[in-house]
């Protein structure tokens, strides 16, 4: 537990650490293939774990100058079996799947933490109809879940697309190593998290890998491809991570700089967070290498759809709490699946210091108050973007945070960061 007492202002800067979704589709794909130098990859725990069964899976991992050098051979010998471990990471969990037929004849895939109960059957499913004999715990095929054998040759699969880009981005992956063409058929109501697929896309081109799109929910991705490595691949800077910090230099008087690596031709969902603060009011200027934002800044709510991007719910909401009228963060039902169900759990904390919100299936209504209870006591539920969310309130009101630590998921060196630049 930590107390966060409200603070003055915040100056400083800020480094800000490198994207977690890039680093893992980069760990991922490189294992599947060539020579990769990977720079300024992201050190969180679920990056850690990519990085990890890259080697499980036979990659010769070494260090470079900034960064991580990852040779795979071109043909590997089938290990008989294998356990993998993906500790909380959701995103291993679902891109190692369907890549096991391809590196061992069984397998068992173990998880902890807030990845138990955490849903697969959709995935487990079109794995099963295209020849793989897996299978999880439980109706939601949660880990423990096993491989016993059984083949991916490509053809044609079905996948649900309402509730995990994940499954859509696991299969982008393996795909290319089948022996047949697949065409990738997405169902479902709606297409969550769409720019993550597209991040997806991004990297497997880089590895010379082609996927082709024959409409807005189909793909088809010839078979027998070879992954070519990433030769140089430089991981930009993590939008959603640097949202926590934007958001408290607008809730507060700030001189703050962020630092980083800002690449725009490389797609981000979380980046929805600069557009998203614009409209409520934030006042920033950028370069190549640097935001710079000075607070506080008079926001206004507003109307948000977070479908492809659901990790910015907790900290849009905040953010929300001081702005003047109401806000609406709709399209986020997915985010019920998260590390926590991040509607939820996110109101039933934020009531306790007085908050207005209003709890529908897929959305959130936030009504700023003029006044807030301090000193909660507010439990992240093992969720790193709930904790990071309630340190910026913290600032601002002051709370305590119970279980900082689980902010290392994505973002270790966060807590020191944001002391830095705490000036009572």
């Amino acid at each position: 537990m930590v107390k966060i007492d409200p603070v003055r202002r915040i100056d400083g800067v800020i480094q800000l650490p490198a994207s977690k979704s890039y680093s893992i589709r980069a760990f991922f794909i490189a294992a599947c293939g060539g020579r990769s130098r990977i720079i300024g990859a992201s050190d969180c725990d679920d990056a850690l774990v990519a990085l990890n069964i890259a080697k499980t899976f036979g990659a010769r991992i070494s260090p470079v100058k900034a960064g991580v050098l990852i040779e795979m051979p071109a043909f590997q010998k089938l290990k008989p079996s294998l356990k993998v471990a993906v500790r909380e990471s959701g995103t291993s969990l679902r891109f190692v799947l369907p890549l096991l037929p391809f590196y061992c004849g069984a397998a068992e895939v173990v998880g902890s933490g807030t990845l138990v109960g955490r849903p697969n059957q959709h995935l487990c499913g079109s794995l099963r109809s295209c020849g793989l004999n897996i299978k999880g715990v439980g109706e939601r095929e949660s880990v423990p879940v096993r491989y016993t054998g059984g083949t991916f040759p490509g053809g044609k699969i079905r996948i649900d697309g309402s509730v995990s880009s994940q499954f859509i981005s696991a299969l982008m992956i393996a795909a290319p190593l089948a022996e047949e063409d697949t065409r990738l058929v997405m169902t479902g109501d709606t297409l969550v998290s769409r720019d993550y697929i597209v991040m997806t896309r991004q990297i497997l081109e880089r590895a010379g890998v082609s996927v082709i799109p024959k409409g807005p929910k189909e793909f088809l991705i010839p078979g027998g491809q070879i992954y070519q490595g990433l030769k140089k691949f430089h991981v930009p800077s993590d939008w959603g991570l640097a949202a926590f910090f934007m958001s408290a230099a607008a809730l507060l008087p700030a001189t703050l700089t962020l630092q980083g690596f800002f690449d725009d031709a490389l797609i981000q969902s979380d980046g929805a967070i600069l557009p998203f603060l614009t409209q409520m009011g934030l006042k920033y200027t950028r370069t190549a290498q640097t935001l710079k934002i000075k607070g506080p800044c008079i926001l206004k709510g507003g109307v948000f759809s977070l479908k492809d991007c659901p990790d910015l719910v907790p900290i849009m909401a905040v953010t929300a709490m001081f702005a003047k009228g109401p806000t609406r963060l709709k399209n986020i039902g997915h985010a019920r699946v998260k590390e926590s169900d991040r509607i939820s759990d996110l109101r039933h904390e934020l009531l306790k210091v007085g908050a207005n919100i209003q709890e529908k299936k897929d959305e959130l209504i936030i009504i700023p108050q003029s006044s807030y209870k301090t000193g909660g006591m507010l439990d992240p539920h093992h969720d790193h973007r709930l904790a990071m969310a309630f340190a910026v309130l913290g600032a601002r009101i002051g709370v305590s945070v119970m279980d900082m630590g689980c902010t290392s998921k994505s973002y270790p060196g966060f807590w020191k960061d944001f002391c830095s630049l705490r000036v009572q």
